[in-house]
């Protein structure tokens, strides 16, 4: 599974850690975070991510 990197911020998305303190468990996919999630640093949503 891909990480991702937000462009605004530089927070990375890495789907093996999840993002557990916004209720998204570790194994989940950039693909399958639910539409309304975003970036817990700067609250931008996932169009503002890029693969690294």
């Amino acid at each position: 599974m891909d990480k991702y990197r937000c462009i605004i911020c530089d927070y990375i998305y890495d789907p093996e850690k999840g993002d557990p303190d916004n209720g998204v468990a570790p194994g989940t996919s950039f693909d399958d975070l639910p539409d309304d999630w975003c970036c817990p640093l700067c609250g931008v949503d996932k169009s503002n991510f890029e693969p690294v």
